[in-house]
């Protein structure tokens, strides 16, 4: 998800969370004070129907289904619902909450309103460790992710390949084409590569032009190919802009393994050289880390 759906996301939840607080209020001042219920309030589908609800059986919340989380919230909001129900039928005739009954629903409230904010918090996370121009992951998240990667690779889980690309000439971009042209050349660039890349493998903005991408699983083949085709992509990507000509931008990459026996500031130093050798042999090509480029 990118960080716009995450920003529209992350308003709506918090939207929905406001009204089902509203609703959890409107619940105790009925049971306290022995109100008439609701109806709605008692039917089968409940969950389905109160404020909260028409978010999460929405289209609203359809950006967020894939989170961990989000199927347990349904589980608990429909356990609440039920709880609730049962408690408005018990007091109808104007009876006190039988205490159990009424020390169940508090539970599932919190854990229900628990599951909805731990999404929530992870959502600003996610959104705090976005890079605000391309939507890729920024150094902040980086090396946590790739010293996760390294344990894994000294557990001999699988492999992990780290490679820099770099986009070429990108000042020359800027010079002669404004920076709002070079802004849309580095969103292309990362468009085209999330495109092209695996769905576990991640991209992080290194800095200005410079990213980062951590291809776990991948040998140093796989990773090679991998990059082989998404240079040839972007290099055949035209750009055009101000009524000027239209021109075409490439990419230089570097890559090495994860080593077991090294740090992962290493592996990015390596990745790094492998890219400045690729710079070096005229740009617009991949290479791998040897030992002769130490």
């Amino acid at each position: 998800m990118n960080a716009n759906l995450m920003r529209a996301a992350l308003v709506q939840l918090d939207q929905a969370l406001f009204n089902h607080d509203q609703w959890a209020e409107a619940i105790n001042q009925t049971l306290i004070c022995r109100l008439p219920f609701d109806e709605r309030d008692v039917a089968a589908d409940a969950h389905r129907h109160c404020r909260f609800g028409q978010w999460y059986y929405g289209t609203g919340a359809a950006s967020l289904q894939d989170h961990p989380g989000f199927a347990e919230i349904a589980i608990e909001h429909e356990r609440m619902h039920q709880l609730a129900s049962g408690l408005l039928r018990s007091t109808s005739d104007g009876t006190a909450p039988p205490l159990g009954e009424y020390e169940r629903f508090l539970a599932a409230l919190k854990r229900m309103r628990l599951e909805a904010l731990t999404m929530k918090h992870e959502l600003e996370e996610s959104i705090r460790n976005l890079d605000p121009l391309t939507g890729t992951e920024n150094r902040t998240s980086m090396l946590p992710k790739l010293r996760e990667q390294l344990e894994l690779v000294k557990r001999k889980v699988h492999p992990c390949v780290v490679a820099m690309l770099d986009i070429d000439h990108f000042k020359s971009v800027n010079d002669q084409n404004g920076h709002m042209a070079g802004d849309e050349v580095l969103k292309a660039f990362t468009r085209l590569t999330i495109a092209g890349l695996r769905s576990h493998d991640r991209i992080f903005r290194y800095g200005g032009e410079e990213f980062l991408v951590c291809a776990p699983g991948a040998d140093v083949a796989t990773a090679e190919t991998l990059l082989e085709r998404l240079r040839a992509d972007f290099a055949s990507h035209s750009f055009a802009f101000g009524g000027r000509p239209a021109f075409q931008v490439t990419v230089s990459c570097g890559l090495t393994l994860l080593d077991p026996e090294r740090t992962v500031e290493d592996a990015i130093d390596r990745a790094d050289k492998a890219l400045y050798a690729a710079k070096a042999a005229g740009r617009n090509q991949v290479k791998v880390w040897t030992t002769a480029m130490a």
